[in-house]
Formats: C-alpha cells, sequence, structure tokens
C-alpha cells in the first residue's frame, strides 16, 4: 500500500510553484519535481495546465497563404477560366484560401504540449520555434490561485431552488418576530447556522432585510479600521508562527523588521522604516501618505538602484505588523520583472512585542519628532539627516559601536551608497527636536 504523504493534502505555496517554475527550465521530470516537493506528481501536473500560460505564435514574416497543402499543391484556374493569372498556380494568390474547396489551414499546435511537462520551459528549441507556446510562471501561477482562493470563500453558495425554499420559511417569520436562533431550533430540517442565515439576509438574499431584525438594529457593526488588513487570505503561509517556524531552520538567516511611523492628526506623510537587525542599523523613507502604492514603490526604488541581487540579499526576509499599508505582499515580493527579492511575515494582532528591535529603535525617531509631530513639512533630506544621527549613536547592546559602523562592515556597500547615510562626529550627534528645528 502506498504511503500517504502529510504534505499531499497542504496547498502549493510560492516557494512551491517556483520549485517547479525551476524544475521545468531545467527540463526535470514531473515525478523528480514531485519528489523533492512531496506531492503527488497528478497534483504539479493538474497545476501545471491549469496555470499555463499560453503564447500565440510568432506572425512576424508569415507566409501569405494560410493552407497547409500549400507546398504540394498545384491547383489553377480556381477563380475561373478568365483569371487574369493565366495559369499561374493558385497557391501564390491569397484568394485560393477562401475558393479552395481542399483548404486545409496551418496549424501551428505543437505536439509536444499534449503531453507532460505541457509547457515550454525546459525545451531547447523554444527560442527559435514558430509554434504555439505555452509557459508555467511561478508568480502568476500564485496570483491566480490566490485570486480563485478570495473569489470561493465569497457569494451565497445555495441553489436557486434551495434558496426560494428557504426564504418561504424564514421570512415569514421573521416577520412574526421570530430570531433566526428560535427558527432554526423549530426547523432543524433547515441545514445552516444561525450566522449564515443573517449573512443571506445581511446580502439581500431573502425577502427580509435587517430592518426586520429589531435586535440587529439595536447595535452598531463594528467598524473595521482604516489601518487594519481585512483580506485574511494573504496571511497564509505568512504568519508569525510560519516566521518561526522558518527560523528554527534557516537560523542564520537576516531579518529586517518593517514598520511605519505616523504623525500628529491630520498629518498625512508617513515614515517607512527598515531596522536590520544585524547591526541595529534603521533606514527611513518619508512617504506621501500611509498607503500601499507608495510603500511598493520605495520598494522598487531600492531594487532599482542596488539591483535584484543585492536587494535580495539585504532584505531576504521582512517581518512587519498587519497594516493596510502592507496589504499586498506579493508586490512587496516580487519586483516589476517578477523576480522574488525577498519574504514578507506578518506578526499576530496586537502583538508589537514579536518586532521588539523596530519598536524600540522607534524611541530615538520620537527625541527627535515627538509623538503629535506633523511630518509633512519634512522632506526626504531632513529624514535622512534625521536616521544619520540616529545611527550614529552608539549602542550599549553592540558594544558602543554605532550601527552605522557595524552596518559598513555587515551590509552591502552599495546599500548604504543608496541610503545616503552619512557618519556624525560623536560631540555632534543631536538627538532632540532642534536637529530639524524650523520643519516640525
Amino acid at each position: 500500500m502506498k504511503k500517504l504523504n502529510i504534505a499531499n493534502q497542504k496547498h502549493l505555496t510560492l516557494d512551491n510553484r517556483v520549485t517547479i517554475e525551476t524544475g521545468l527550465s531545467e527540463g526535470r521530470p514531473l515525478t523528480a519535481i514531485a519528489s523533492e516537493l512531496h506531492k503527488d506528481p497528478s497534483t504539479i501536473a493538474k497545476e501545471i495546465k491549469k496555470h499555463l500560460i499560453k503564447q500565440h505564435h510568432n506572425s512576424f514574416n508569415d507566409h501569405p497563404n494560410k493552407c497547409a497543402n500549400r507546398k504540394t499543391c498545384n491547383k489553377t484556374y480556381l477563380c475561373g477560366a478568365h483569371a487574369r493569372c493565366l495559369g499561374k498556380l493558385c497557391k501564390k494568390c491569397g484568394l485560393c484560401n477562401t475558393r479552395c474547396s481542399d483548404f486545409v489551414p496551418v496549424s501551428f499546435h505543437c505536439e509536444k504540449l499534449d503531453k507532460a511537462p505541457y509547457v515550454c520551459n525546459g525545451c531547447p528549441k523554444r527560442i527559435g520555434c514558430r509554434k504555439d507556446k505555452a509557459f508555467y510562471k511561478a508568480v502568476q501561477a500564485d496570483k491566480e490561485y490566490r485570486a480563485v482562493l478570495v473569489e470561493s470563500r465569497t457569494g451565497i453558495n445555495i441553489s436557486e431552488e434551495d434558496l426560494s425554499a428557504l426564504d418561504s420559511i424564514v421570512s415569514p417569520l421573521v416577520l412574526n418576530g421570530q430570531s433566526p436562533y428560535v427558527i432554526l431550533n423549530n426547523h432543524p430540517e433547515i441545514p445552516l447556522s444561525e450566522k449564515t442565515i443573517y449573512n443571506y439576509i445581511d446580502n439581500g438574499a431573502l425577502t427580509v432585510n435587517n430592518l426586520d431584525l429589531p435586535k440587529k438594529v439595536k447595535y452598531k457593526i463594528r467598524q473595521v479600521h482604516d489601518a487594519e488588513i481585512d483580506d485574511a487570505g494573504i496571511f497564509e503561509n505568512r504568519t508569525y508562527k510560519d516566521y518561526v517556524s522558518f527560523m528554527a531552520h534557516y537560523p542564520d538567516t537576516s531579518v529586517v523588521e518593517m514598520d511605519t511611523v505616523i504623525g500628529c492628526e491630520g498629518s498625512r506623510k508617513v515614515l517607512l522604516t527598515f531596522h536590520f537587525t544585524c547591526c541595529n542599523l534603521m533606514m527611513a523613507y518619508l512617504l506621501t501618505s500611509k498607503e500601499s502604492k507608495y510603500v511598493e514603490a520605495v520598494f522598487d526604488k531600492i531594487e532599482k538602484k542596488v539591483s535584484s541581487f543585492i536587494f535580495a540579499q539585504s532584505f531576504s526576509l521582512i517581518l512587519t505588523d498587519r497594516g493596510g499599508e502592507f496589504k499586498h505582499p506579493d508586490k512587496l515580493e516580487c519586483g516589476e520583472e517578477n523576480i522574488i527579492r525577498t519574504s514578507i511575515y506578518y506578526c499576530d494582532p496586537m502583538c508589537s512585542w514579536q518586532k521588539p528591535h523596530c519598536e524600540k529603535n522607534h524611541e530615538y525617531i520620537r527625541k527627535i519628532c515627538p509623538k503629535g509631530t506633523s511630518f509633512d513639512n519634512l522632506t526626504q533630506k531632513d529624514v535622512t539627516l534625521m536616521m544619520s544621527h540616529i545611527n550614529s549613536s552608539p549602542r550599549e547592546s553592540f558594544g558602543g559601536y554605532t550601527p552605522l559602523a557595524l552596518a559598513q562592515m555587515m551590509l552591502p556597500k552599495e546599500l548604504l551608497d543608496c541610503f545616503g547615510l552619512k557618519a556624525i562626529a560623536p560631540d555632534e550627534v543631536t538627538l532632540t527636536p532642534e536637529l530639524l528645528k524650523g520643519k516640525i
């Protein structure tokens, strides 16, 4: 009897899909890829066929005659005995495609795509091939998977007939003052929960509405704060528990803690901070507002300046909170060329202690920009100056070394040049609002 692998019951992750794409590009058989991922080969085959990207053949320099028999065809006078071509072969005229009864269109289908591996990733002839192609891309496949995952959890999972039958029972009783709990208690034949009935009423699927539920009208629905991420699906394989598990297997991984610092009420600009735990260096970027697109722009800007390799080397793993500005991990993890540049993990809700280094280092920012300070008058040059002073302050926990001095030994020079930080003389380090006098 075949032994069931525990991993067979889990969904594929982005890392799994990257392994599949790499294996296909190397020309490895599906059985070898499946063995590496501890999956059944049929699972890998279904994943590839479900998410393959079709690419139409290159039509540049295509022959104007689209008939598959044109090379052996000797027909003439398909246009009639008085044709102007004077007996020339009809295959040299484009009109024969529409007038010939034996016309067979040219097929650009590649028979190799009908069998494993179903894609052209590892085909040595794919560059000069003139046939239709198919490719498997890990990032695109993961995006399609997550889109389907979200869509599958929305809407009403019930047929029109069953919904009509349910409405005929529930709505009259609700109008008589009965609650969904009482209705379900008296009608055990309804295979739904009380919460589902409330959801159907709230979505307008039934004749009655929320106004017909007196008790529900009395209570206010808890509002989701703008700063919270409302799509729980993005946390799959990115929770703090997953982070701890990853670090247990790869303890030498460099960790960067990411967060934002907001100004006073009414202030639009915020600070995006990166804290490198290996050397206690913190860099901050001034964002126009606390929106995800500005965070993504900073990632793209840094990667463009230092290269994808150095970015991945410096930001191999990022730990952050569940703020709404970090709600698109796919865009943060992958650059413009769909190259994986980092891995994002999220702390548990209300657990800022899970990224203590970043939170602790924010105290230095608050010494210069106390709570209630507006960042709207600051520029990135001001923020970089502030971070230069902060990172030039010695740390007792690092034996009296400054974060900047340690960073020069532990981080790539290209990254530090990108940050633009400068060492400040010990007696000139200023950690008070005086540093940005007139700006805050």
